[in-house]
């Protein structure tokens, strides 16, 4: 034990700094723990050496993998893709294989190693690939549904893959009978496991359940993950199926998502120790020796598989720039890649000659994932002319609905929180145009004769074409903060006086967003929780008059434009008419207007009736709202009364006189 320590605290050690650092500049940990492998291995400083003890260990990280993707697996959901996934995905991964056989074969590998080979180099990153969709908005996008099927089948082809390597390691003679004897083991062991073992372990879990201990449920999960990994090791099969096999049992009881979150620790961690020793399998020297070599593998790694892809997409119904754009997205590799390599390297039927060019070359794809992913947009629109045309339709579409629109809303996000928003919009006589990255749901609502338009909320041209300039209000419906903050910003570019209103899931977004830009932040948080105490008071027995005067006093305390606005409402009645009732306004203080430079305790707004709720100034958000702060060019003030009042108001801090 104190022989492994020093190596186990090092590897630690090595892992944090190198992580860190990888994150801070926004690249995938992956990358930090091939680098500690690479550095550390006996390839390197020798600090770590490459025994069968380390690689055992770093196995355990891809059973975890393997039992996370078990989790994950749907057959509903594959039934809902079924044309990506078993169209696009498999032609992808197949044609993939068959070309890289052909090309090793015609470089002197037997086709054989070509087969590992192939499927080594057909997966793409599930885990970068999938944020970056998300982080981009475009999950929805026709690309980005595309991207998300061949990632799937990407990830249960490595299944039969890690069953089939070890077979293909076998001598030809015997290896028809190894592949039909694995065959066979796997289909009694998944019909075994599947039919019978799913009723008994839903009736296993429960049991321990019951228990009600988090140390018992977490015991429960490892012992069977790694009990379905070792039978059907013992059944001459690899570990990560029996892995596999045990996360899709659990995934079809209640209580996935709890061992989800339970198994997460345990699955990083191990994973980073086996991208480790994939890492220390590096040799760098090597490597650097046969640089021409390692640049024309990858080279010639993305091209194929670009090809392959657009090629696909295209024989399948996408357009070209969508083609292109799945192309780009997954020409890379991935750490899928690493786990059929590591598999194909100890069953030696790669030898280190080949295996060592074509690591390095998927590393540096992986790097270089990111980046193309980045550009990917411009150049589509440099390849393909077509998709111009298409962004100028979409364009026009949008701007000649919106055209007609003057004081409307723009609803960024038109999922069902911002098709509830719309009704609301609609029942005041509000007009509004909706943006929305989900084509389906676009067409479906266009159906409806809704205001809805196909377009990303984050671009300049999309957002001047919704009627940005015209527009009295920004709606940002959806709770993804990245894609908020990069609305907030574009509006903010391009209308810094029109008032947005964002929605935000957790409570640490809200000055993050008020921070961009935003006018109001409504955290989902705080509603679900008021909601919730709302009815709790009612059923209590609590008069509703006081519960009523409790949620006004907990939305005022939290909503700085509706201070004052509660309690104005509550006092004038139904009897009053509309040009009577309190209302907001917003006045932009344009260059020569009588406020600017005056303090707010000298406008002296009360003696026209109305009063500022809000002050915002383009380069901070709202201000506190004080005497003496001094107003300046550009400042926005939101000035609370009736239609006459906030008129009166207006007209006071534009020329320093009433109407």
């Amino acid at each position: 034990m104190t022989d492994v320590l020093p190596l186990i605290l090092l590897l630690l050690a090595a892992a944090v700094v190198v992580v860190v650092i990888f994150r801070m500049l926004g690249l995938p940990p992956i990358m930090g723990y091939l680098l500690v492998g690479a550095a550390l291995g006996p390839h390197a400083a020798g600090w770590v050496p490459d025994t069968e003890q380390t690689r055992h260990l770093a196995e355990f990280g891809v059973v975890f993998l393997m039992f996370s993707i078990g989790l994950e697996f749907s057959l509903a959901r594959l039934y809902s893709m079924k044309r990506i996934v078993f169209g696009l995905g498999l032609a992808q991964v197949m044609v993939t294989v068959l070309v890289a056989t052909l090309l090793a074969r015609l470089a002197g590998i037997p086709w054989l190693a070509g087969i590992a080979l192939g499927g080594a180099l057909a997966m793409s990153s599930t885990a970068m690939l999938s944020k970056l969709l998300a982080e981009r908005g475009e999950l929805d996008a026709p690309h980005g549904r595309e991207v998300i099927g061949v990632l799937l089948f990407q990830d249960i082809a490595v299944v039969p893959l890690l069953v089939l390597i070890p077979a293909l390691s076998q001598p030809v003679e015997v290896m028809a009978e190894a592949l039909l004897l694995a065959a066979i083991k796997a289909a009694v062991l998944l019909s075994l496991v599947l039919f019978i073992g799913q009723r008994a372990l839903s009736a296993w879990f429960y049991m321990v359940a019951r228990r009600k201990s988090a140390e018992l449920f977490m015991l429960n999960v490892l012992l069977i993950t790694l009990g379905l990994a070792w039978l059907t090791e013992l059944a001459g099969l690899s570990l990560a199926l029996g892995a596999f096999t045990a996360g899709m049992l659990i995934g079809e009881t209640e209580y996935r998502y709890q061992v989800e979150e339970d198994i997460k620790p345990f699955r990083d961690v191990l994973l980073g120790l086996f991208f480790i020793a994939i890492g220390m399998r590096l040799d760098v020297p090597q490597i650097l020796g046969q640089w021409a070599l390692v640049a024309g593998l990858l080279v010639a790694l993305v091209a194929l598989k670009l090809l392959i892809v657009g090629a696909a997409s295209r024989l399948l119904g996408g357009s070209p720039g969508t083609a292109l754009r799945s192309g780009l997205w997954l020409c890379a590799g991935g750490e899928f890649g690493f786990v059929v390599l590591a598999r194909a390297g100890d069953v030696t039927l790669l030898g280190a000659a080949t295996l060592q060019p074509v690591l390095a070359a998927m590393v540096l794809s992986l790097l270089l994932a990111p980046l193309i992913v980045h550009f990917s947009d411009r150049l589509v629109f440099r390849f393909v002319a077509s998709e111009w045309l298409l962004r100028s339709m979409q364009l026009t579409q949008l701007a000649a609905q919106s055209l007609t629109s003057d004081k409307h809303a723009i609803i960024c996000g038109y999922g069902r929180t911002g098709q509830h928003l719309a009704r609301f919009l609609e029942a005041e006589g509000v007009s509004f145009m909706a943006l929305d990255l989900d084509p389906e749901r676009v067409r479906e609502a266009s159906k409806a004769a809704e205001a809805v338009s196909y377009g990303d909320s984050s671009r300049k041209e999309t957002l001047l074409a919704a009627g940005l300039s015209r527009a009295s209000v920004v709606i940002i419906s959806f709770a993804d903060i990245d894609a908020a903050l990069r609305v907030i910003h574009r509006v903010r570019e391009l209308r810094p006086d029109v008032a947005i209103v964002s929605r935000a899931r957790e409570q640490d977004d809200v000055e993050k967003l008020y921070a961009a830009g935003a006018a109001e932040v409504v955290p989902e948080a705080l509603e679900s929780s008021v909601m919730l105490a709302t009815h709790a008071l009612a059923l209590s027995g609590i008069p509703m008059h006081k519960v009523i005067k409790r949620l006004r006093g907990v939305r005022e305390q939290h909503y700085a434009l509706l201070r004052g606005f509660f309690h104005g409402a509550a006092d004038a009645g139904a009897h009053l008419a509309d040009a009577d009732q309190p209302r907001l306004h917003a006045v932009t203080l344009a260059p020569g207007s009588w406020a600017v430079g005056r303090q707010v305790g000298a406008l002296d707004l009360a003696r026209v009736g109305a009063g500022a709720t809000a002050i915002r100034r383009r380069t901070q958000r709202a201000l506190k709202l004080e005497p003496g702060l001094v107003l300046m060019e550009d400042d926005v003030v939101v000035l609370l009364g009736s239609a006459a009042a906030v008129g009166a108001g207006e007209e006071l801090l534009l020329r320093g006189r009433q109407k």
